[in-house]
């Protein structure tokens, strides 16, 4: 299965390591970005099957994107990233609809796991509505 992924961190290292273990381990497609105000514009013009975001950057916060990602894509997960890592924040950042929250140093096979259950939970939930699509009464 091969997916795409949007990543925002505004450190630039962050990224370049995160594009690196995906492109490494993984067939999915990697979008990067340092500028949080960009993800909203690119959520909307092409579909994604996760986001991965860092909870604090200038200009919108993990969480505003976590909401924002939500009101485009309600079943697109999103996956925080942080290195100010608190229980609070770890459970806001799921009340607000994270699919998990993972805090840094991360190691390859940690991220590349979650990655891995993020997408095949997207999966499912987009085969679950095609057939509940397919098994509406109307829909014969």
């Amino acid at each position: 299965m091969r997916g795409k992924i949007l990543i925002v961190d505004d450190e630039l290292d962050i990224l370049e390591l995160l594009e690196m273990i995906i492109a490494e381990r993984t067939s999915h497609q990697v979008v990067t970005t340092n500028n949080p105000l960009e993800v909203p514009p690119l959520l909307k013009h092409d579909p994604f099957d996760l986001l991965i975001t860092d909870l604090r950057m200038p200009g919108l916060s993990g969480m505003d994107l976590i909401r924002e990602a939500k009101t485009i894509d309600p079943d697109m997960p999103v996956i925080v990233i942080t290195a100010y890592g608190s229980s609070q924040s770890a459970e806001e950042a799921i009340a607000e609809g994270a699919y998990d929250y993972i805090t840094k140093p991360f190691r390859k096979d940690q991220i590349i796991i979650t990655i891995n259950r993020a997408m095949e939970w997207h999966a499912m939930k987009k085969e679950l509505a095609a057939l509940r699509a397919q098994h509406r009464p109307d829909s014969r």
